[in-house]
């Protein structure tokens, strides 16, 4: 059985690192409406390239690609929100 607290140290460090990703999309977003389309286009096609290229190389499972699906649809609510 895991002790507690190191349960509630990776809790906590999940909760960090979900708040990292959650600063650095709200700062895209700020540089999207901040900063002309020429400048950042280039920048965004290269991450979502990326991305895609990651995608295919992992075999990924229905369970986390539901996980990835919700965690968008949450990150959309909180920008809906703003």
């Amino acid at each position: 059985m895991i002790d507690s607290n190191v349960r509630d140290e990776l809790a906590a460090k999940h909760e960090r690192d979900r708040e990292r990703r959650l600063q650095a999309v709200k700062s895209w977003a700020r540089r999207i409406r901040e900063t002309p389309p020429e400048e950042w286009g280039a920048e965004q096609n290269a991450v979502v390239n990326a991305q895609l290229d990651a995608a295919r190389d992992v075999n990924l499972s229905a369970e986390h690609r539901r996980h990835v699906r919700d965690v968008a649809a949450e990150l959309a609510e909180l920008s809906d929100d703003e």
